[in-house]
């Protein structure tokens, strides 16, 4: 069990960009930019890493919050979340990847530690930066493409109108998790959101 004292380090994973702001694959920046926001944070530029960086406690004398979003594009995401985590002194397993999941049907929540990537290269650049896989993951479900659309097409693309109007409550439902696991553990959120 790590020190309860220490920092935990909450990456989202996305693309740099206008262009990229509303694609499914930054789904991972609209939930670090919302919790900016309720710890009353501004993210800026950090001088040891290409990336935007906020801190904050989770509550009055809470655990400190290191929010990032890495500004190198989602396949290099790992080099400025280690970075940030050496600087800050974070060990793997306070770290948060937030991240969009093929795999699980929109609007679903999952949370793990460990485990594989499932094709994700902003998880595989993580893994291979921090050199083990042993972090935790908030995986928001964006479901499969319809068709035969390609995937890396499909993340890529903007959220569907039908998908728009949930997706405030969902980025919104994320960020709870997020602060769960940190207050609560991964397995007492796991049984508290994966019901659901």
């Amino acid at each position: 069990m790590t020190d309860d004292s220490g920092p935990w380090l909450v990456a989202g994973l996305g693309n740099p960009g206008r262009e990229y702001a509303g694609n499914r694959h930054n789904v991972g920046f609209l939930v670090v930019d919302l919790l900016v926001g309720r710890l009353g944070g501004r993210f800026g530029r950090h001088k040891r890493a290409v990336a935007e960086v906020a801190e904050g406690r989770l509550g009055l004398g809470g655990p400190k919050l290191v929010l990032v979003k890495p500004l190198t594009y989602m396949n290099l995401s790992g080099g400025p979340v280690v970075s940030l985590a050496q600087f800050y002194k974070v060990p793997p397993e306070r770290v948060i990847a937030v991240h969009d999941e093929l795999d699980v049907g929109y609007g679903q929540l999952r949370i793990k530690c460990g485990g594989g990537e499932g094709g994700h290269n902003g998880l595989r650049s993580l893994s291979k930066s921090l050199g083990t896989k042993d972090y935790v993951r908030v995986r928001f479900g964006i479901g499969r493409p319809p068709g035969r659309q390609d995937p890396a097409d499909y993340v890529l693309s903007d959220f569907a109108q039908v998908e728009r109007k949930e997706l405030d409550f969902l980025v919104d439902r994320a960020a709870d998790v997020v602060e769960s696991v940190v207050a609560r553990g991964v397995e007492p959120t796991q049984n508290l959101y994966h019901a659901s």
